[in-house]
């Protein structure tokens, strides 16, 4: 594991330079997606780069860890729209190549099929994760099998109120999701992991320097052989 300690917006700079040297190599690489406020630098550079001609998603497939159960794409609060706004409809990437979890009518019967979409594509080449503050990756929340493959889970209370931000209320906020599972984030062949804030200094001090449990899931990432750690100095500061 690899730990790069910096700046937000040197952090967004330097992991875009991993997607460049990917999509270099290997042009049809397979992409997994996050959302939330942390990714928002990055995929602002990733726009960029593309608009300028230093990067091409045009033969890219992508996979989005996760979906509010109950929300369409057209809904402003779902993931789907969120990826459009902010990275599918400002980079050169065919609308069909991307791919998040459906919302609606979904059981874990359906959700399943994603992990053999993904296998079908040829598995995830680099995943991007963030981190909730009970430790979170996805929607897993604590108690979550390391062995889960994309399923429905139950949000807890604390993650309905950390995303009540983006909505009018907490009362608003869907009380389940579908995840790509803790399994599923694993199988990826490299992972790279943002955190941002004094209010992930905490659970990023858990998930690097505490014991790999279930009730951390995030910890599972100190048994993948090939991650990179991007903090700024306030989510790294117990450390």
């Amino acid at each position: 594991m690899k730990i790069i300690i910096d700046t937000p917006e040197a952090i967004a700079r330097a992991a875009a330079q991993r997607y460049v040297e990917l999509l270099g190599r290997k042009p049809d690489a397979v992409l997994g997606y996050a959302t939330g406020s942390t990714p928002l630098g990055l995929y602002a550079e990733l726009a960029r780069l593309c608009k300028a001609g230093e990067l091409s998603f045009a033969r890219a497939t992508t996979f989005n860890l996760d979906e509010y159960i109950g929300l369409d794409g057209t809904n402003d609060q779902s993931y789907r729209y969120f990826m459009d706004k902010n990275l599918f409809d400002l980079i050169d990437i065919p609308k069909e190549n991307t791919n998040v979890p459906c919302g609606l009518d979904m059981t874990d019967e359906k959700a399943a099929e994603y992990d053999r979409r993904i296998e079908a594509a040829g598995g995830i080449d680099l995943q991007l994760l963030g981190i909730g503050n009970n430790g979170h990756i996805g929607f897993n929340e604590p108690g979550t099998p390391f062995g889960s493959i994309t399923h429905t889970m139950h949000l807890t209370e604390s993650t309905i109120q950390a995303n009540s931000r983006f909505f009018a209320s907490a009362a608003d906020v869907p009380t389940s999701a579908v995840t790509m599972g803790i399994k599923t984030v694993m199988n990826a062949r490299s992972i790279l992991f943002i955190a941002l804030g004094s209010v992930k200094a905490e659970i990023v001090k858990k998930m690097l320097c505490g014991p790999v449990t279930e009730e951390v899931p995030a910890s599972v990432l100190q048994l993948h052989p090939d991650v990179e750690v991007y903090l700024d100095p306030a989510a790294a500061a117990l450390l």
